[in-house]
């Protein structure tokens, strides 16, 4: 028997935008819905890469990935419908912090959500920060529909120096002091500066670019609302999947 019919969906953005709180979120509304996350694809913490400007760990590049694995559980699912069988995620593990989101709006996507199930079709939600770099070309055209959340750089700082830290594949991380000015949202600008006009990642998108590559990215206006931001992505999944059922 063949396998149902699966979507694809990149979810991207910086670091703390709010990615892995909407997948969750996104998979609990949607019928048939299973999340991979990028970070389940670090390499052992031994093998994570040195800043050589700052001769600390440099967990926010691409590097870092072991990107061979992430492309071939891509390819499971495209052919599956399904993660790996051998797959376990620690990020789970992981906690996103306080989650605020409407609770009326969550109750009306499950109830409009629950039509989109009718034809089947699995919904499989990649949330990673580095899924649409310039050197992650293979990665980024295997998604169906590819969505970025954005964030200003004082919210994506405030947010991740909140974190206590992070489960890693051998132990626990925890940003050093100036993590984020050093490392994260630096390597962000570097990686994403190609979507944006004159490079500013707080400033306008660049159309073009992201109408070529089929990106959509949130709009400015929904930054820092996450009942806001998960109705945007719930309305861009609604679209796709009502295409297929």
């Amino acid at each position: 028997m063949s396998p149902p019919k699966c979507l694809l969906v990149g979810l991207s953005g910086p670091s703390s935008s709010g990615k892995t709180t909407i997948a969750r979120l996104l998979r609990d509304i949607l019928p048939n819905a299973f999340i991979l996350h990028e970070d389940d694809f670090y390499k052992t913490d031994a093998e994570i890469p040195m800043s050589p400007e700052h001769n600390i760990a440099d967990w926010d590049c691409l590097e870092s990935i072991n990107l061979p694995a992430l492309e071939s559980a891509l390819k499971h699912i495209k052919a599956h419908s399904a993660v790996p069988p051998d797959f376990e995620s620690k990020e789970d593990q992981n906690s996103v912090g306080e989650v605020n989101v409407d609770g009326a709006l969550i109750e009306r996507l499950k109830a409009q959500a629950a039509g989109l199930g009718e034809g089947g079709v699995r919904v499989a939600i990649v949330d990673g920060f580095l899924l649409y770099s310039q050197e992650m070309q293979a990665v980024r055209d295997t998604f169906d529909v590819k969505l970025f959340l954005r964030t200003d750089y004082e919210t994506a700082k405030r947010r991740r120096e909140a974190r206590s830290g992070y489960v890693t594949l051998e132990g626990f991380w925890a940003d050093p002091p100036g993590y984020v000015d050093k490392i994260v949202w630096p390597n962000y600008v570097n990686d994403h500066k190609y979507l944006f006009e004159d490079g500013n990642v707080e400033g306008e998108v660049n159309s073009q670019v992201a109408d070529r590559l089929h990106i959509d990215i949130m709009p400015q206006d929904k930054q820092g609302d996450l009942s806001a931001c998960l109705e945007w992505a719930f309305e861009k999944l609604g679209g796709a999947l009502g295409s297929l059922t």
